[in-house]
């Protein structure tokens, strides 16, 4: 069975687009966010009442997309009826065999997904390493000022206040990504120190937009896959993967709106900003916690 392949991120690091580039290679296949190690069983996805965000349907919309697709070859009304019966024959089982069947399934593609839930706890990253000993890790980071931008563009910042990124002063509290953007990714560093370095690789986002068949083809060469030019062309096409657009009605999403509404990549060169200048989300004129700028030194960001 093919071992398969995690992109952990926060969100708003490309990872959506990554998923499905690495997931249009002839050899692997790219799935949408299933969420799977979110939960212990199966029927907790239905149930799970704890976490307000994560309780509603979106979250499970992924998983049906999944199964549709595997076991119905389309995503219709109907496959997503079938899913949803599969589901429900499974509900008692751990979302590790439920994962552990679909990647079975697949083989002997690859599997790929990201799901940047994964992170916030170390809990569920290791959960994904109990079930899949042999499975592959690409830890995707991108620019602490760029990613934060994006997440407060993307319902007035609600995902930092779900993870309790805020700056509590004296007078007030102010939501600040900054603190989940370097929370998440110290979570992920702290997961991979207990993963053989084999299994683990370290991409920059920017550097993908920028140079996309250097870093594919350094991607392939690590996963042991196909790195020639027909095999990198196909990557460069994320949107011809069959969740890069809204599924039907019973199951829009399972993957980040904004890239269903617009999944072509176009190779640029992103403008990198500084680490030392005020943050425009921050109505106080700070700049970023010293923690964050030590961590994106880390990253190869100065």
């Amino acid at each position: 069975m093919a071992a398969p392949l995690f992109l952990l991120a926060p969100p708003r690091s490309y990872t959506s687009l990554m998923n499905a580039m690495i997931g249009q290679h002839p050899q692997t296949f790219g799935l949408p966010e299933l969420c799977l190690f979110n939960v212990e069983t199966l029927i907790q996805l239905w149930t799970r009442t704890s976490d307000e965000i994560e309780n509603f349907s979106k979250t499970r919309q992924g998983l049906l997309r999944a199964v549709a697709e595997i076991y119905g070859g389309e995503q219709t009304t109907a496959t997503i009826k079938m899913a949803n019966h599969w589901c429900f024959a499974r509900q008692h089982r751990s979302t590790a065999e439920v994962y552990q069947e679909l990647v079975r399934d697949i083989d002997p593609l690859i599997a790929v997904e990201k799901s940047p839930s994964y992170t916030i706890s170390l809990k569920r990253m290791q959960a994904i390493y109990r079930a899949f000993p042999d499975a592959r890790f690409l830890h995707l980071v991108r620019h602490p000022v760029a990613t934060c931008k994006s997440i407060m563009a993307l319902n007035d910042g609600a995902f930092a206040m779900y993870v309790n990124s805020i700056d509590f002063l004296e007078d007030r509290a102010i939501v600040d990504p900054q603190f989940a953007w370097h929370d998440l990714n110290t979570n992920i560093f702290n997961f991979l120190q207990m993963v053989p370095p084999e299994q683990q690789i370290r991409v920059r986002g920017e550097d993908i937009m920028h140079d996309p068949t250097h870093f594919l083809g350094e991607v392939c060469r690590w996963l042991g896959i196909r790195d020639d030019a027909e095999a990198i062309d196909a990557m460069m096409h994320p949107e011809r993967s069959p969740f890069a657009c809204f599924g039907p009605i019973t199951a829009l999403f399972g993957n980040d709106p904004n890239f269903l509404r617009g999944p072509a990549f176009r190779a640029h060169k992103v403008k990198v900003p500084p680490l030392d200048k005020p943050l425009a989300w921050r109505p106080d004129g700070k700049g970023l916690d010293p923690r964050v700028i030590e961590l994106a030194h880390e990253f190869g960001y100065r």
